[in-house]
């Protein structure tokens, strides 16, 4: 199938990650985000999540976002535990026409209780408090009065690919956004974080995605920075034509490699931060005084 920027694609993701225990643990409570989500321009034809060893009790829920995560709780002693998810998904091309409001002076594209109340939260900030007086002023050099929407995003998207130092092992999930402005380094979270904040700091509503980057690209297209590991990235926000209280739509771009989300992007979960869509996160009863987390991820086309 085509579509208007290319080809819809078919991905096997597989999602490994091994926790590896010096001592044994009597019981484990997990929370997974790696169920792959479902909407316009992304299909899930398969998935299911292994964990070994067998959990004694697990469930499947929605979060608030609508958003897929499982829970499990394992009671058997163990000294390793492994959770692997394994999904096949479509892709569709997305269509980034430059029309309606997201030609139109960013400032329309603030939401607001009657042209977004789904999109009001996103324009929030976290606490603790991510937005500075220097993501503000930041932002505000693309955010310049009357200026497209789109055209802004692509700049800011461009500078924070610029400014910033994509660094493996420089930052960790707690490294707050003023210290990785500060330092100008960090990895694919910390730029959609920063590209969050510096749209929440005007107005705009940002969305944080958790998912995966195709290890193999589509003829032509470079591989990029983020393959064969999860992977983040932003949506902005965009106000319908429709009448007032439409849900609008929204456009997704990443900052770490400097251009929007096309067809080799898989979306696995959204939320306003990476504290909200963890792949994994969870909770154990053990004696061990150390521990060893690897995780391993491979993202293969299949044929459509």
């Amino acid at each position: 199938m085509t579509g208007r920027n290319g080809f819809t694609r078919r991905y096997r993701v597989e999602h490994r990650t091994t926790y590896s225990y010096s001592a044994e643990v009597n019981s484990s409570y997990g929370r997974t985000y790696l169920t792959p989500r479902e909407f316009p321009g992304q299909r899930l034809i398969s998935h299911d999540i292994h964990i070994d060893p067998t959990p004694s009790d697990r469930s499947v829920g929605t979060d608030v976002y609508g958003n897929t995560t499982s829970y499990f709780h394992v009671t058997a002693e163990h000294t390793k535990l492994v959770v692997t998810g394994s999904s096949v998904v479509e892709v569709d091309p997305p269509e980034l026409e430059a029309v309606g409001a997201a030609v139109r002076p960013w400032e329309q594209a603030r939401p607001d209780a009657a042209t977004g109340p789904l999109a009001v939260e996103f324009t929030l900030d976290l606490r603790p408090p991510e937005i500075t007086r220097e993501v503000t002023a930041y932002a505000a050099q693309s955010l310049t009065p009357g200026r497209p929407l789109l055209e802004a995003v692509a700049e800011l998207n461009t500078r924070i690919y610029t400014d910033f130092t994509y660094r493996s092992g420089s930052t960790t999930v707690s490294t707050k956004v003023a210290d990785i402005f500060a330092a100008r380094e960090g990895v694919c979270q910390d730029f959609a974080r920063i590209g969050a904040a510096c749209l929440r700091s005007h107005g705009l509503a940002a969305r944080y995605i958790s998912g995966y980057l195709a290890t193999d690209p589509p003829p032509g297209k470079e591989r990029m920075i983020g393959a064969d590991a999860t992977h983040a990235w932003i949506a902005v926000w965009v106000p319908g034509d429709e009448p007032a209280g439409r849900t609008g739509r929204w456009i997704a771009f990443d900052p770490t490699n400097d251009q929007f989300a096309d067809e080799r992007y898989v979306t696995a979960a959204w939320g306003r931060d990476y504290a909200d869509v963890p792949p994994l996160r969870g909770i154990i009863y053990t004696d061990a005084k150390e521990s060893i987390i690897t995780v391993s991820v491979d993202v293969a086309p299949v044929e459509v």
